[in-house]
């Protein structure tokens, strides 16, 4: 009897010894969270990319570049005078409309990488449209290749950061014939930037003429 009091004994104490050392085990759950490390900063928006840097010449010679911007949200059009798209919008108000709309809550800029379009040309398009905002001259092509610009009109939305936050059409009607529920993606990126949201379609296809590079 004696040596099964003890054996039991012996179990008792094992068992014991074992589950305060597993009390004493942090939870995995807590381990995971000690070891993030504090006061790092994370990119919520891992995808976004800084809009690239440029300086080109306005319709009246004046230099304009980007990064002077800097902390404002600024709207990139890619134009062509002669594009048939370009001119639906034009005549329906689209742009123009849009940049009053918001006025000094952004800056508009149209850049013409037409490749035969010189400043002279972009300044008879500011007269005759009567535009508040400048038409920039990228007639070689280079910034038009640096930010993918493949149509006109192509939308690009830069944030306060200088993010790159929306890029492609300024809507979805691309026939001009009405859409069944109509959206203007900038218009809906500008609203939400504004009043320092995300914006919540970041991408689309753009449609329009092809952009007339310099070969």
């Amino acid at each position: 009897m004696n040596a099964r009091v003890t054996v039991r004994m012996v179990i008792l104490a094992v068992l014991s010894i074992t589950l305060t050392a597993c009390k004493q085990e942090a939870p995995p759950e807590a381990s995971a969270k000690s070891a993030e490390p504090s006061g790092q900063a994370v990119n919520v928006n891992p995808g976004r990319e800084m809009a690239e840097d440029f300086a080109l010449l306005d319709e009246e010679g004046r230099k304009v570049r980007l990064s002077d911007l800097r902390g404002k949200i600024v709207v990139l059009e890619w134009t062509n005078y002669d594009c048939p798209f370009v001119q639906r919008h034009y005549e329906a108000d689209t742009m123009e409309g849009l940049e009053a709309k918001y006025g000094d809550h952004v800056v508009w800029l149209a850049i013409n990488s037409t490749h035969y379009s010189d400043t002279a040309g972009n300044k008879a398009w500011v007269e005759e449209q009567g535009l508040a905002y400048p038409v920039l001259d990228d007639h070689e092509g280079e910034v038009a290749r640096a930010y993918g610009a493949r149509t006109t009109p192509h939308m690009f939305v830069i944030d306060r950061e200088g993010y790159v936050v929306y890029e492609g059409a300024i809507d979805n009607d691309p026939t001009g014939r009405g859409a069944d529920e109509p959206v203007n993606y900038v218009d809906e990126a500008l609203k939400r930037l504004v009043l320092r949201k995300d914006v919540e379609v970041s991408e689309t296809k753009p449609y329009g003429c092809s952009v007339k590079l310099a070969q």
